[in-house]
């Protein structure tokens, strides 16, 4: 019994290891070399739809850079769901400064889902002139290339086009905390995926031509799961396609969080991964150190291996990620480092706490898939 035990504390620890080490090395080898300058994808015109809701922090910044690359026959089409949103004044400004690109304010709400963003966005896309249309939160921070780089993500077999958030300004602890959890972690888990062919969507940014959607529903099919980033990796998976992610995940500035706004947000995000894709969801206790270092302690306890490979364990671990996050442009101070052991301390801890219901309440909705339908809030 005891040399059953320390096999699988052993497997565990090898396992955690390589699973690290190897999405570690395929983003550090999907980042090698320069970032591609000439466009290697045609480039169609395209409307781009930015749902708002509220005056998030560097609002004016982010929504700016919609208007960057836009030729003759794009659009950039801002969707605001109430009409004494604080928000349209900011949105105004920035269509007289842009005079030069054609752009609209669109202001309702079309309850075609359980899921508030959609609901601001249908008008957008039923307005929208263009086949190629990409939907991007209000709080990301667009490269001037970004257009031409959607574009040449692109390929044949390719559905949907999408982005993570890599965060950046983070001016307080918990923002760096945040950070801890975008970048090296969440994204390089993405990254690596979408390096093996496997991609999956990520709200912040899709990417769509407009019949892949509108042939499984529009809009409105998105809203059949707890996230709009669950149901698009679905649908573009039935139809035979691929989900692509950009070479470098679009950054989202931070500002200042919460401890509290960061473990809501995570606990969020794991129930949505849990209902979306139980079977990875089920893995993830192991993509921190947590669990490999609790278990490479029992074997040392046991005798089975010295003490000296814990320590020399923990630092090889982290210095993979360093080596990432300065190949990647992402904080990697000693201070981010010590947030990078919070996170993965708090993974099992969020894990557990995501069985504790299966739904949430965000921006006042309720988004429940044990019910028939994601409820509207009365």
């Amino acid at each position: 019994m005891a040399t059953f035990a320390a096999i699988t504390l052993a497997a565990l620890v090898v396992v955690a290891a390589a699973l690290h080490l190897l999405t570690t090395a395929l983003v550090m080898w999907r980042f090698r070399g320069r970032t591609q300058i000439h466009p290697t994808q045609p480039r169609h015109g395209i409307s781009v739809l930015r749902p708002v809701c509220g005056l998030d922090p560097d609002l004016a910044t982010t929504l700016a850079t919609s208007f960057y690359g836009m030729t003759a026959g794009d659009e950039v089409i801002f969707c605001v769901a109430r009409s004494d949103d604080p928000t349209i004044p900011v949105l105004r400004k920035l269509m007289t400064e842009h005079a030069g690109v054609e752009s609209k304010l669109l202001v309702g709400d079309d309850p075609v889902s359980g899921n508030p963003k959609l609901n601001n966005l249908v008008k957008g896309w039923s307005a929208a002139r263009s086949d190629w249309i990409a939907m991007i939160d209000s709080n990301v921070l667009l490269p001037r290339d970004y257009v031409q780089t959607l574009f040449d993500t692109w390929r044949v077999d390719t559905g949907l086009v999408s982005s993570p958030p890599a965060g950046t300004a983070a001016t307080n602890v918990w923002a760096r905390l945040e950070c801890a959890f975008l970048n090296t972690y969440q994204d390089r888990w993405q990254l690596a995926a979408d390096q093996l062919g496997n991609g999956f969507g990520q709200g912040k940014v899709l990417f769509w031509r407009r019949d892949i959607l509108d042939a499984a529903g529009g809009l409105a099919a998105l809203g059949q799961e707890l996230a709009e980033d669950v149901a698009s990796t679905k649908i573009v998976r039935a139809a035979g396609l691929k989900v692509r992610i950009v070479r470098r995940p679009f950054s989202q500035p931070l500002g200042q969080r919460t401890l509290v706004e960061v473990w809501d947000r995570q606990l969020r995000w794991a129930r949505v991964r849990r209902a979306g894709f139980p079977l990875i969801f089920a893995l993830e206790p192991l993509s921190g150190v947590l669990l490999p270092f609790l278990a490479l302690s029992g074997l040392i306890l046991t005798g089975a291996v010295a003490p000296l490979v814990l320590p020399v364990f923990v630092v090889a671990w982290y210095a993979a990620e360093v080596l990432l996050a300065r190949r990647a442009g992402w904080p990697a101070n000693p201070a981010d480092v010590v947030m990078w052991g919070l996170r993965d301390a708090m993974i099992p801890a969020i894990w557990v706490a995501s069985f504790a219901a299966r739904g949430f309440t965000w921006r006042g909705t309720i988004m429940d898939p044990a019910a028939d339908t994601l409820q509207l809030p009365e």
